[in-house]
């Protein structure tokens, strides 16, 4: 099916033709008495009457002759068409549709929990009214396919430091590919994905707390790296500048004694308890 125009005129000049109508009809009733032009003005003003629908802004009226597709009118206002015509509305208006949280498992294996927002036009009303049954419950179904096939496509997030796509790190690298996937599911149903967008991304409760766990483990070990490198060049500074003032000399076992003493007085995560060495008492 495709869109197309249908014949239609200012439906204010119908009216106007059948009140015409209607006042020769009495007019004559009431010279003649006759009941023939009276009649046959009566049947030709319902006919006309028939083909008289409105439209409002951002919206069409599919007209249907008896299991027949006409055409669409999308000017709005009062208009006239072909009678004993049916004029189906379909909306032009830009529209949401928010799916419910769906637990997919990620490429890894992992059960998360996703929901995504879509926003869609009408751009064929043919299609939408006669390609599809239903065409908000085709974009739902649709659209969570489309969700929970991209959902597989990609780990959740990312552990091993590379570039690779997940959801939870490339939002609007994932929100363009479903965009792109909608696209090509909903172009049956004449439809136009607007945009789309991630509303909610997590963990299912199952597995929730381990992966936290798991985060919280990898920003730790993360610190750590930092913390010990920074140790590392503070002591060779240190041991550095010792020596450079010449205030005395350090054989290899003092200076790896003190390279010990700094790395554990900064590595540590308590404060240092400091020993004062006094000599022996006796």
């Amino acid at each position: 099916m495709r869109e197309k125009q249908v014949f239609a005129m200012n439906g204010f000049l119908a009216i106007f033709f059948i009140l015409a109508l209607l006042g020769g009809g009495a007019a004559s009733f009431l010279v003649s008495e006759s009941l023939v032009f009276p009649i046959i003005a009566v049947v030709v003003s319902a006919l006309i009457a028939s083909g008289i629908g409105m439209v409002q802004p951002n919206q069409a009226k599919v007209v249907i002759f008896f299991g027949n597709y006409l055409g669409t009118i999308r000017k709005s206002g009062l208009f006239f068409t072909v009678p004993l015509t049916i004029h189906s509305k379909v909306s032009l208006r830009v529209e949401n549709f928010n799916s419910e949280k769906l637990k997919v498992n990620d490429i890894e294996g992992n059960p998360i929990e996703i929901a995504a927002v879509v926003v869609y036009k009408v751009i064929d009303s043919a299609k939408a009214k006669f390609d599809v049954e239903h065409y908000h419950k085709f974009i739902q179904i649709q659209s969570e396919t489309a969700i929970r096939h991209v959902a597989t496509k990609y780990a959740y997030d990312n552990f091993d430091d590379t570039d690779k796509i997940t959801l939870r790190g490339n939002p609007d690298e994932i929100s363009e590919e479903l965009k792109r996937e909608l696209e090509d599911r909903l172009q049956i149903a004449g439809i136009d994905v607007i945009e789309t967008r991630l509303t909610h991304l997590a963990y299912a409760t199952e597995i929730a707390h381990a992966m936290l766990q798991r985060q919280q483990a990898k920003a730790v070990l993360a610190a750590r790296k930092e913390i010990v490198e920074g140790a590392v060049q503070m002591a060779k500074a240190s041991i550095n500048q010792l020596e450079a003032d010449g205030a005395f000399e350090l054989d290899d076992e003092r200076k790896a004694n003190m390279v010990n003493n700094l790395l554990v007085a900064i590595v540590s995560d308590r404060s240092a308890q400091p020993v004062i060495n006094t000599g022996s008492l006796y």
